[in-house]
């Protein structure tokens, strides 16, 4: 297995970021046939080494040909397709709307990069969640030092083969190791940081970064909740959830967390669900090539340890040696139970049950706001109700996970689930400052703004100002 240094130089790391901090200010990194041209390489580089990227994630996280491709490799190619697309509109600064009292003035915002960008990497999409934020830092302009999770080691070894070979390491630096080599990393003076994981972790990188005042962008998770009405369409519910929740052995952190089921439909519910299961992956889970493995032997004890015998409803069975968990399903489960207080992030699947819309609302809000949300409902009226009732990062209506998909939508969370959004243009202005300028005339000089003031000048400024 790759080894990782879990040493770094801090001294290494400040003498990187002044660097990197030199090429932005002197303009290296912001020409767009620049970033075009970087943009191509990743893509370029991507497809070089993709049948590396593809066995690493198979020995890493045990992912399937076809979950590693259209999760990992191919949901990038698209993101920096789309990018490059639309680069060259995004970079042009905008004219807006300027106030009558500065007749005669252009209001204008110019994009510019920051500078330095650190982004740290999740285990549970370890190539695509790395690369992704780094096709919007290299489209803003900036320099990056990418960090790649240490729980995925062969991920990591072929992210850092394929970014020293194709770039300048004084323009984007790939930085391996553990706890130690993170915490230099997030104390360091970046300009911005970008991390994916958990919200414990994300507190600790935004209170390092407070000394600095380096601004954050933190993609979180939490428990994402999955109503189902009793009107739903209970085939394509149990289909939708039963892929999102055990897509990536539910290591997905917008998979549906638990699902909360209308009394009158939850028993059919359930039976549709197991069906499902069977369907997707076998009687015998562990003999599919589509079901993949927990990353390591914590997080296999901490999902186990979730498990009560007498609410399994399907599923349960465990390998520590393979560290195999199979698609579970739970039954009678209450609010106050163990599978209910943190975020599962793995292939359990809690099901509870409510009475009335208005108090499944009530239940919800008085939790954490979650990263996402599902709602299976053929009535728009409750559609709307729901949707301007709840708070939560982005979701999908009779359907799961899809919304991370589209890069017209933004992504990220709300209050405990996160802070800034990504994906297509939203990645491009999460790298960006938004620099706003007032372009004044030379012709056009009102006197009334400057002392001594007066009475009629006062007059004439409310005119102007009400």
């Amino acid at each position: 297995m790759h080894e990782i240094n879990e040493m770094i130089d801090p001294q290494m790391i400040l003498h990187l970021i002044d660097k990197q901090k030199t090429l932005v200010t002197g303009g290296a990194t912001r020409p767009l046939d620049f970033r075009l041209k970087q943009l191509q390489t990743l893509k370029q580089a991507i497809s070089k080494y993709e049948g590396e990227i593809m066995a690493a994630l198979q020995k890493d996280l045990r992912k399937s040909e076809f979950e590693a491709y259209s999760t990992e490799v191919g949901y990038l190619y698209d993101s920096i397709g789309h990018v490059m697309k639309n680069l060259k509109h995004w970079m042009k600064p905008k004219r807006v709307r300027t106030p009558i009292i500065h007749f005669g003035s252009k209001s204008v915002i110019y994009p510019e990069p920051y500078g330095s960008v650190l982004v740290i990497g999740p285990f549970n999409y370890p190539f695509m969640l790395v690369m992704d934020p780094l096709v919007g830092a290299i489209a803003a302009g900036n320099c990056a030092v990418v960090k790649p999770s240490e729980f995925t080691p062969h991920v990591s070894a072929v992210i850092a083969k394929l970014i020293r070979e194709h770039f300048d390491e004084d323009y984007i630096r790939v930085v391996e190791g553990g706890k130690e080599a993170t915490s230099t990393l997030i104390h360091a003076p970046f300009d911005k940081i970008f991390f994916t994981g958990s919200t414990q972790v994300g507190k600790i990188v935004m209170k390092a970064a407070a000394e600095h005042l380096v601004p954050v962008i933190l993609e979180l998770g939490g428990k994402s909740p999955c109503l189902v009405d009793k009107d739903a369409d209970l085939d394509l519910a149990a289909k939708k959830i039963v892929w999102g929740k055990y897509l990536n052995t539910g290591q997905t952190c917008v998979a549906p967390d638990y699902v909360l089921a209308h009394k009158d439909i939850k028993p059919k519910l359930l039976g549709k669900i197991k069906e499902q299961i069977a369907a997707f992956y076998g009687t015998d889970p562990q003999q599919s090539p589509d079901f993949g493995r927990i990353v390591n032997d914590r997080h296999w004890e901490r999902l186990t340890g979730l498990l009560e015998p007498s609410k399994i409803a399907a599923g349960g069975q465990s390998n520590r040696d393979d560290l195999y968990l199979a698609p579970t399903l739970m039954d009678n489960v209450g609010w106050d139970d163990k599978v209910m207080a943190e975020e599962i992030f793995g292939p359990i699947l809690p099901v509870l049950e409510y009475n009335d819309l208005d108090g499944a609302i009530a239940a919800i809000n008085s939790r954490p706001k979650p990263l996402a949300f599902y709602l299976f409902t053929g009535n728009k009226q409750i559609q709307n109700q729901v949707m301007g009732s709840v708070s939560f990062g982005g979701g999908c209506v009779n359907d799961t996970l899809l919304h991370l998909v589209t890069p017209h939508l933004p992504f990220g969370g709300v209050g405990s689930s996160g802070m800034g959004s990504y994906h297509g243009e939203y990645s491009f202005k999460a790298f960006s400052h938004m620099k706003g300028v007032l372009k004044k005339s030379t012709k056009i000089n009102p006197s009334f703004i400057f002392p001594p003031y007066s009475d009629g000048k006062l007059k004439l400024i409310k005119k102007f100002m009400k």
